[in-house]
């Protein structure tokens, strides 16, 4: 008799946690290929628990969530839910976290890494923070802190004071040649 309630309980955690990571993936997602919203979001990790008094689900252990040719790679992942049972705050953390995608069809993939990536729901913002990598086509963007709002489409790099002049620890942008763009003044 007591396996019937288990089962049910099972049931509904599974049901929410699947929720929660389609939700969080979608706000991802939302750069991604039009076809990978079409493709399945396939997640492993060593633990997945969820407390639905805190509304905080965690996944812990080489957690690897992939949907398409969107693929995060992290140590543990933390979701939480607002008032609403909505995602509010996504957070992935490694050594360093990983994510790679490919936005455009007729770029290549776009990588990115830190030691943390925060994603708020609430006001659309993603924060890389420690040692922050984008990457795409030979261009990139490195900074303590690297943040996007996805509602504004602004990104703002963040550096380490820096008195020597030296690029440690620096904000580093690296613009790759073009032979699509000339600049002005500029001779071959």
């Amino acid at each position: 008799m007591n396996q019937i309630p288990k089962v049910k309980m099972m049931h509904t955690f599974l049901k929410r946690t699947a929720l929660a990571t389609v939700i969080g993936l979608a706000s991802i997602a939302a750069f991604a290929l039009p076809s990978d919203r079409n493709q399945p979001i396939t997640l492993l990790a060593d633990r997945a628990t969820f407390n639905e008094r805190t509304g905080v689900t965690t996944y812990s252990g080489n957690v690897i969530i992939e949907q398409g040719t969107m693929k995060l790679q992290a140590n543990s992942i933390v979701a939480n839910l607002n008032n609403k049972r909505q995602i509010s705050l996504i957070t992935a953390t490694g050594s360093p976290t990983q994510f790679q995608q490919k936005v455009d069809a007729s770029k290549g993939l776009t990588k990115g890494q830190a030691q943390k990536i925060v994603y708020n729901a609430e006001t659309g913002i993603i924060t890389l923070s420690g040692n922050a990598l984008l990457q795409q086509d030979g261009a990139s963007i490195r900074g303590a802190t690297l943040k996007y709002s996805m509602n504004k489409g602004d990104v703002e790099a963040i550096g380490t004071p820096n008195k020597t002049g030296s690029a440690e620890g620096r904000v580093k942008i690296v613009i790759p040649p073009s032979a699509s763009q000339s600049f002005p003044g500029a001779r071959d």
